[in-house]
């Protein structure tokens, strides 16, 4: 897979309000709600961008609506940006891996059944996601608007366990590669491999609309989850974390 083409189904997977373009930054704008929508991805950044100009309009912007400023610190940044923001006082925030499966052909299938799946947001996953997840009534409205907005083909997943959402999870299509966003197990139904079962589901309704491989970003410290992903060889393509300050 390539790196940078991954990098751009994250970006379009997980809609913003609104991206403003500056030579070749993308910053990204959803009303504070996530980082991966609120944050300046430096894509594709020319050598001769002044980089503590750049660095000064992003912080106008996001001082501008309110929000810290934050940036995404990839391997496709310029070299120098990250040490220039340390300098500048800017805190590293969730270091995260981003993997692949280069590969669905051998995903088990999944063996425990009572999922649905909606191929459209619906107000009954907002509300497994809200009872799973514990999403503020704020979070929840703009998470509705963003994907709402979105053109990018989703499933929304929902595991039952006796009638009671358990399990939830977002599988997102672009080409032949599926991106895997949200799983989350509410606490009492957790170590019971509902994190597994609701995977192997996204992975299997993604093989049959097409997709051949699959991506996920995952917090380096998430043992748990680590170890799942591991379990089901996804490997690490590359590493990114942000970086953050509160501008006035």
């Amino acid at each position: 897979m390539d790196d940078k083409r991954i990098e751009e189904m994250t970006l379009n997977a997980w809609p913003a309000f609104q991206t403003i373009v500056r030579n070749g930054w993308l910053l990204r704008l959803a009303s504070g709600f996530t980082k991966r929508s609120n944050s300046v991805s430096a894509l594709y950044s020319e050598p001769s961008v002044d980089l503590h100009e750049q660095i000064q309009y992003c912080e106008r912007v996001y001082a501008r609506e309110g929000l810290d400023v934050v940036f995404k610190i990839t391997p496709f940044n310029p070299p120098e940006l990250d040490s220039i923001l340390e300098e500048q006082g800017y805190s590293v925030l969730d270091p995260t891996s981003l993997k692949v499966l280069d590969s669905l052909d051998h995903a088990p299938a999944p063996t425990y059944q009572d999922v649905t799946v909606y191929e459209q947001l619906s107000s009954e996953w907002m509300d497994d996601l809200t009872g799973i997840t514990g999403l503020s009534a704020r979070n929840r409205e703009i998470k509705q608007q963003l994907f709402d907005r979105s053109s990018i083909p989703y499933g929304f997943f929902t595991l039952y366990d006796q009638g009671r959402p358990a399990a939830c999870g977002i599988g997102a299509l672009e080409e032949n590669v599926v991106g895997i966003f949200d799983i989350a197990t509410a606490p009492a139904y957790r170590k019971r491999g509902y994190g597994t079962q609701i995977l192997l589901h996204i992975l299997q309704w993604a093989r049959v609309k097409g997709a051949t491989s699959s991506y996920l970003q995952v917090v380096q410290t998430n043992l748990p989850a680590n170890r799942l992903y591991d379990r089901l060889h996804y490997r690490e393509l590359y590493a990114y974390w942000y970086r953050a300050k509160h501008v006035e």
